[in-house]
């Protein structure tokens, strides 16, 4: 996950805390010390308790997928292990306004498409047909209407209007002439059983009844 590191128009250096809130990773700013939750972007001890960081759009996936992608990318390289774990083993965070909803990558590789809302909020997860490791969340509202999205050889696709959209960038790659980007809604990765720890009141998505 990533955070703009940015409060009241301040820049704030943050560093390793070394210790674990909720199974996850913590973080301190160098100015006052405050202990910082890495997967909420939250202040949680110390003069800046209670603040909290932008989220931004971001990406858990393989190099291929990412270097297939953006073939022009610039990346760190260290060596490291494998992990152990892949993303089928996790799910795909979404959240707004203090709601917040899981969904199973399992089931979103199955449907190519999840079309949900959160906090009135109608938005889409998705997986690029060109690749199960790249994924997305977008907003359904464009162009002044919502939008049902289903998969679609090249991308997602609208069939009212009959637009088809890149699903890793949110871009028009057809349709007519009023057709407008869709807008990336940030979101994260977690393991399923973390998800509760830090969003107590979320919700698993499931198949619809």
């Amino acid at each position: 996950m990533v955070h703009r590191r940015e409060l009241g128009g301040e820049r704030i250096w943050f560093g390793n805390q070394g210790g674990l809130w909720g199974n996850a990773m913590t973080w301190f700013d160098h100015a006052t010390g405050s202990v910082w939750s890495q997967p909420l972007g939250l202040a949680i001890a110390g003069p800046r308790r209670g603040q909290r960081l932008e989220l931004l759009s971001s990406l858990l996936t393989s190099w291929s997928a990412w270097r297939d992608a953006y073939p022009h990318t610039m990346a760190l390289n260290v060596r490291g292990g494998r992990s152990g774990f892949g993303l089928d083993a996790m799910v795909i965070v979404v959240e707004l306004e203090q709601a917040a909803v899981a969904y199973p990558v399992t089931a979103l590789r199955h449907h190519g498409v999840i079309n949900d809302e959160l906090a009135r909020v109608p938005i889409a997860a998705v997986v690029d047909p060109r690749s199960p490791d790249r994924w997305n969340v977008f907003s359904r509202r464009t162009g002044g209407r919502v939008v049902e999205l289903a998969a679609h050889e090249r991308g997602i696709r609208d069939a009212q209007s009959d637009t088809v959209w890149d699903a890793t960038t949110g871009l028009v790659r057809s349709g007519p002439p009023a057709a407008r980007p869709l807008l990336r809604i940030p979101a994260l990765t977690s393991f399923p059983r973390d998800f509760r720890t830090f969003w107590p009141h979320g919700r698993f998505w499931s198949e619809p009844r």
